[in-house]
């Protein structure tokens, strides 16, 4: 089952496993920015208003906007 980024916590980690169809505008620079379905990350930090969070993956730590991470089809693991 998917679930928004936004209802993860600071230290959960998760497992992407797709995008939304409605966000093909952000897919491509989410691709390129490393975010492939089948890699896992844990959440490191949110901004005091939810916008970004930051999350940790393949060895460095990425910051992303509500919008772009909206388009993640994520799996709590």
């Amino acid at each position: 089952m998917s679930v928004s980024l936004k209802s993860l916590s600071v230290g959960d980690t998760g497992r992407i496993v797709g995008f939304e169809k409605s966000g093909k505008a952000y897919r491509k620079r989410l691709l390129a920015m490393g975010l492939t379905p089948g890699t896992d990350f844990r959440v490191t930090r949110f901004a005091p208003m939810g916008d970004p969070v930051e999350i940790k993956l393949r060895g460095f730590s990425l910051t992303l906007r509500k919008d772009e991470a909206g388009v993640l089809l994520i799996e709590k693991a």
